[in-house]
């Protein structure tokens, strides 16, 4: 399919929305005045789909008083509408997600004084800024990695909380070696648009955390190669003679912990939580996920995106820029400085 033009995009958006969207892409999308807004993700997007969502939006009353368009390329569509709306928001986010499954697009909504660049940002690790579950890859290469998934499968049943099964995986990586984890580190995947994402967090000024309950060797690995990362609290190796002892260094951080921390860390730089945002892939992501301004599901299971605040399925972790109201040139210009 022929990429689309900016200009035959907000030809588009205005025949269906009539509303203008401008014939090149600005320099800055227009201020939020609204108290929603109501971005689309897309590949790409047809008059069909607009047409679907415009009589849906029309049901609810909920009025497009302003357009944007933030991406228009051949890899992604980003479409930002701003809603006069009076919704509730968890009854909104849930239909809007029904909406988008059947349309095939993505469909985030948040506040209208959300599309902001944050002042802190806090990231788990696994499948969420790397490609992998790293406990599980050192099971797998020690060779108790089918024990393990049992155990992992064992805390999803709700058999085990994450503290007890993290504490018996930990146990079975008894003798690990120190050398071998460094063999590992750099082959570590990157979680596509993570850099991106985090250099132009770094050229908003804002400050960056891993909260993970994966762990420190690794999160440092990554601040120190590959990630604009400010802090990391993580859970501690315990080694005795170059191995893992199997044991737990205290305190594990699990989902209430990477809450505590993300306040925490919001208190010492006296930030307020509507300048913070969250962004994780897991079910003990969900108590972090609830407190900031965004709280974004990536990449996540069905239970956790349908129960955070705002959620990215099919795009890089980069694709969160245009929820703080940023659009294509903008982001570019913050990357080249």
């Amino acid at each position: 399919m022929e990429a689309p033009t900016y200009s035959s995009l907000a030809a588009l958006c205005q025949q269906v929305f009539s509303l203008s969207a401008g014939e090149s892409m600005p320099d800055c999308p227009s201020a939020v005045t609204a108290p929603w807004c109501l971005t689309l993700l897309a590949e790409q997007v047809q008059q069909q789909q607009l047409a679907q969502l415009k009589a849906f939006l029309g049901e609810r009353d909920w009025a497009v008083s302003g357009l944007d368009i933030l991406a228009c390329s051949a890899e992604r569509i980003a479409v930002r509408l701003q809603l006069d709306a009076n919704l509730e928001f968890d009854s909104a986010r849930k239909a809007l997600l029904e909406l988008a499954a059947a349309l095939g697009v993505e469909l985030t909504l948040q506040a209208g004084n959300t599309q902001r660049a944050p002042r802190l940002a806090c990231f788990d690790m696994d499948s969420t800024l790397i490609q992998a579950e790293v406990i599980d890859e050192l099971a797998k290469i020690a060779g108790v990695g089918e024990q393990v998934a049992e155990i992992t499968l064992a805390a999803m049943r709700g058999e085990l909380d994450f503290q007890q099964s993290f504490r018996k995986r930990m146990g079975l990586l008894q003798g690990f070696t120190e050398e071998r984890l460094a063999e590992i580190a750099p082959q570590l995947p990157i979680m596509p648009g993570a850099p991106r994402l985090l250099r132009a967090l770094r050229a908003l000024g804002c400050k960056t955390a891993i909260l993970s309950g994966g762990f420190t060797y690794f999160a440092g690995y990554l601040k120190d190669n590959h990630l604009a990362v400010d802090v990391i609290h993580a859970n501690q190796l315990e080694f005795e003679d170059g191995a893992l002892t199997g044991g737990v260094i205290d305190p594990i951080v699990d989902g209430a912990r990477k809450a505590h921390l993300l306040q925490e860390i919001a208190e010492e730089m006296h930030l307020s939580l509507d300048q913070v945002i969250a962004v994780g892939d897991g079910a003990n992501d969900l108590p972090m996920l609830s407190l900031g301004a965004l709280g974004i599901a990536f990449h996540a299971k069905p239970k956790v995106r349908a129960e955070a605040p705002q959620a990215i399925d099919d795009f890089g972790l980069d694709a969160a820029l245009y929820l703080f109201g940023l659009n294509d040139r903008q982001i570019a210009e913050l990357l080249a400085e």
